[in-house]
């Protein structure tokens, strides 16, 4: 199976998505959309360019 940048990413946004409205229901939603979901963006940003990059290099000769 092929992955283009659409299928890798997609299914990313939908995890984080639904952990930030999940979390909604333990913390108050302001505390969830301005100060974890901006770390849980910039983490699975971090996260996914490393896995890329490790593909990369496991693909290579």
């Amino acid at each position: 199976m092929e992955f283009d940048f659409a299928r890798s990413v997609a299914p990313l946004v939908g995890i984080v998505a639904v952990a930030a409205v999940a979390l909604t229901s333990v913390m108050t939603p302001s505390t969830v959309f301005m100060m974890v979901l901006p770390s849980m963006i910039a983490f699975s940003v971090v996260a996914f360019f490393f896995g890329m990059k490790h593909g990369e290099f496991r693909t290579s000769p």
